[in-house]
């Protein structure tokens, strides 16, 4: 089996206002941020040539996105062959919370660790999230 988490794919959590928040971010921390939030470019440090994202998420407090966590923030793990790792994962007990879901930027899946977060998991096509996000902070 390839590697499980590969890093953090995001941070989403809830707020009250999440324009506000990104406007705030904007003006004291100089984050570009589109409807989504920001992205996070990074290199991989097996290959420099490779480049990976990170996104930073505020939304709605009454979002319904961490269902059925009650919990104000989801992390977003990066992981490498979700297909397997969920096969894995249901091997070893673990809540898969819902089905994959292909998109042209990657999979993903929602599971629940023991002290009740949604996470969700991506196996990212990177060269394909490249070309699509607006909302980029660079580092």
């Amino acid at each position: 089996m390839k590697k499980r988490a590969t890093g953090i794919g995001g941070i989403f959590f809830k707020v009250k206002d999440p324009e506000a928040t990104k406007s705030w971010y904007h003006k004291h921390l100089g984050l570009n941020t589109d409807k989504y939030g920001t992205t996070f470019e990074w290199r991989s440090s097996e290959d420099p040539t490779k480049k990976g994202f990170s996104q930073w998420s505020p939304m709605k407090d009454d979002t319904t996105y961490f269902k059925p966590s009650e919990k104000d923030f989801m992390i977003n793990y990066r992981v490498e062959n979700l297909l397997e790792l969920v096969e894995e994962l249901r091997a070893e007990g673990v809540t898969i919370l819902d089905e994959i879901e292909t998109y042209e930027y990657g999979k993903f899946v929602h599971i629940l660790d023991p002290d009740g977060h949604s996470i969700e998991l991506w196996e990212p096509v990177d060269e394909v999230y490249d070309k699509l996000v607006t909302g980029r902070t660079e580092t």
